[in-house]
């Protein structure tokens, strides 16, 4: 061999395994992190849309084939991250993926963000007031500040109560556009915990559409006997709800003038909140 030739190391068939299995693992690893991509940058836009997209407008608006967009929408769709509407075809985003996000408020600087406005509302109405975000197909409470007075109604952090038959529940159900309120509704087992409980779908669309224009949700002694709540959401930085606040009252001792007394310190205190989540643009400036 010339001096000048630099002699390579010898390899054994017990060096070259690994090698080819890491050389495997990468290409698998950057396959994997490029169909990531396509997911989320079909989520993005159907996320982006000022309208429901269909699929032949998210092929043109991302340059992916049709088949592929197909399949994505079809991994997440399956997956709850995006919802089709069955008449036109159209897509928005999906329950699950709206309740992660509300998560990434609800355990932490959602309460933060609602704090003064909580204690501010408490100490006006002087009943318990509770702040509840969506869990899959409910609500949990995930701060309570209970009534100064003696008689006042029993629950905790962590209590679940489901969407149809509590304020926070139905406040936050209004609030959603019409796709994403339908696709929950169509998941929900409508079940009976007081006489005034709705346990029909028609009702208690019904119920939802008073509850939108009256501006407010009402539970009637509808989770539990003798208590009447009110609700409202907090709305986040696209006007979709994150969450809900409500007033809950013993039914003797429930104001004549309920929306002086409850409703307009309620709304109030989630304007504040929504203000304070998703502040308007120019705001930041």
């Amino acid at each position: 061999m010339p001096k000048s030739a630099t002699k390579l190391p010898e390899t054994t068939d017990n060096d070259a395994a690994p090698l080819a299995r890491r050389e495997a693992a990468g290409a698998s690893k950057a396959t994997g992190t490029q169909a990531f991509s396509k997911f989320m940058a079909v989520l993005q836009l159907i996320a982006d849309a000022a309208e429901p997209q269909t699929i032949p407008q998210l092929s043109r608006a991302s340059g992916y084939p049709r088949p592929t967009v197909y399949r994505i929408v079809g991994a997440l769709v399956a997956e709850g991250l995006v919802i089709e509407n069955p008449r036109t075809g159209t897509l928005t985003l999906g329950p699950r993926l709206i309740n992660l996000a509300s998560r990434s408020w609800g355990r932490s600087d959602l309460r933060v963000a609602a704090a003064d406005a909580l204690k501010t509302l408490r100490d006006t109405v002087r009943e318990t007031v509770h702040l509840a975000v969506p869990s899959e197909l409910g609500m949990v409470y995930i701060e309570k500040l209970e009534s100064p007075q003696a008689v006042r109604m029993t629950s905790r952090i962590g209590t679940r109560v489901t969407l149809y038959s509590s304020s926070v529940g139905k406040a936050y159900l209004c609030a959603l556009s019409e796709p994403r309120r339908e696709a929950l509704l169509a998941q929900i087992k409508l079940e009976r915990f007081t006489a005034n409980t709705i346990t029909d779908l028609d009702v208690l669309r019904r119920e939802l559409a008073e509850t939108a224009q009256r501006g407010y949700a009402e539970d009637r002694e509808e989770n539990e006997p003798q208590i009447f709540c009110y609700g409202s959401p907090i709305l986040g930085h696209d006007g979709q709800p994150v969450a809900a606040i409500s007033i809950s009252i013993p039914l003797f001792r429930r104001s004549d003038t309920p929306l002086e007394t409850y409703v307009v310190p309620l709304k109030a205190a989630c304007r504040a909140i929504s203000d304070l989540i998703a502040p308007v643009p120019g705001d930041l400036l």
